[in-house]
């Protein structure tokens, strides 16, 4: 795969902030293989802002130490368009530039192939191993019977996700029928199950009024998803959907006049608040692993400093966890005291980082980070516990409850083969 002009720029960004005197250095390769076209583009271009602002800081102060001296980090984008195929061939692409660290999310299925492809390549070619940096891929399964000693994930999965939302859903009362929508492949099927199972065990007495799949990313039109909604009598909506997926759902049932509440995994970010507007309003609960409003001195210098870095409202889109996933990159690294895969994979498992206020520590067993979760509810910026909006919108999102990490974790399935 070649990268164009385009990507080789934007990769500049990433080194700009490194002191001169370590740029003669070797850089540390991290190759970012995301759709950076296709239906979930605004996600990957979103995500790309984030590790550009991680690095940078790692640069900033230096780089990265190893027994070689300090080396800066470096961020290659390449292009997987959301499609396997490309990823793998983006992967081949990047091993073959030098990467070490491949950092992929958007999307389960994606994840999925590159972790079983990196497995196969590190046990063909092991003076070449590389590792995978999940920040995004939530289906349970990567950290249990899929479970790979080359996988490490920064993201908390869909039953973590699904049990802080059930955990302010259980205590609504009042409600008493839910319709399950979510995208048709590996994670959407995860979070209907994990929706009928933890509602199943906490509110046995909300009916599940319909379940329903859709081809991901591919549906323009949501008004007769929205109609049947509204149709049902479902008093909410639970939902993994993302990027136009979530978008245009909201805004059909906007459209239609459904006055329900949207349970979502994604409803904080990339347009939601904006395409729901006033109807939003104390109706659309997310989770996530932080948010803006978290009210804390540190949380609130820590989104300041990212909005000063991305002052146009349309970047509005950071997230805590993959600033703690570089930042964990790096300190594994000068652990090990190297870039080689086993060292650093076996300081990584191992790594405890604290960042802004923010925290969390891999759990070697599975790979998989346990962090706080927090679920908030959209609202106008400027009442009380929503002092900043989403993207511009007027609209953000008031923290309801937070999870310490030994609340968010979960039990893992996960028999990891170990490497020496």
């Amino acid at each position: 795969m070649k990268i164009s002009r385009r990507q080789v720029l934007k990769t500049v960004a990433a080194t700009l902030s490194l002191p001169a005197f370590a740029q003669a250095a070797p850089a540390v390769k991290l190759a970012m293989i995301e759709g950076f076209s296709g239906g979930n583009a605004n996600g990957g271009e979103a995500v790309f802002r984030n590790l550009v602002w991680a690095v940078e800081r790692v640069n900033a102060r230096g780089g990265v130490r190893t027994a070689q001296g300090a080396r800066p980090l470096e961020l290659v984008r390449h292009d997987s368009k959301g499609q396997i195929e490309e990823a793998l061939s983006a992967l081949r692409s990047a091993v073959d530039d030098g990467a070490q660290f491949i950092l992929q999310g958007n999307s389960s299925a994606v994840t999925a192939a590159l972790a079983e492809a990196i497995a196969k390549h590190n046990e063909r070619e092991p003076q070449r191993r590389v590792l995978l940096l999940n920040y995004a891929a939530v289906d349970p399964a990567l950290t249990n019977e899929k479970c790979s000693f080359w996988h490490f994930r920064f993201d908390a999965h869909a039953e973590m996700r699904m049990a802080a939302l059930v955990s302010v859903l259980r205590e609504d009362k009042a409600l008493k029928s839910v319709y399950l929508i979510n995208p048709d492949y590996s994670f959407g099927q995860a979070v209907q199950r994990e929706a009928r199972r933890q509602l199943a065990a906490q509110r046995p007495d909300v009916e599940i009024v319909a379940e329903e799949l859709h081809p991901l990313l591919r549906i323009k039109d949501f008004a007769p998803y929205a109609t049947k909604i509204k149709a049902s009598g479902a008093q909410a909506v639970v939902t993994g959907n993302f990027s136009s997926d979530l978008t245009l759902l909201v805004k059909a049932a906007r459209e239609i006049g459904y006055e329900g509440k949207f349970y979502t995994f994604y409803g904080n970010a990339l347009g939601a608040p904006a395409a729901m507007g006033e109807a939003g309003i104390g109706k659309v609960i997310a989770v996530a692993d932080w948010l803006p409003n978290v009210p804390t001195a540190a949380s609130e210098a820590f989104y300041k400093s990212f909005r000063q870095r991305y002052p146009n409202p349309a970047d509005d889109y950071v997230h805590m966890r993959m600033q703690l996933m570089i930042e964990a990159l790096a300190q594994a690294i000068e652990k090990a005291g190297t870039t080689q895969a086993v060292p650093v994979a076996n300081a990584l498992e191992r790594v405890s980082v604290q960042f802004s206020g923010q925290g969390g520590a891999m759990r070697a067993a599975d790979h998989q980070f346990q962090q706080p979760l927090v679920v908030g509810v959209m609202d106008k910026v400027g009442t009380p516990g929503v002092k900043f909006d989403v993207e511009g919108s007027g609209y953000g999102f008031r923290v309801i409850k937070q999870l310490a990490p030994a609340q968010a974790e979960m039990p893992t399935a996960c028999k990891m083969a170990r490497v020496d």
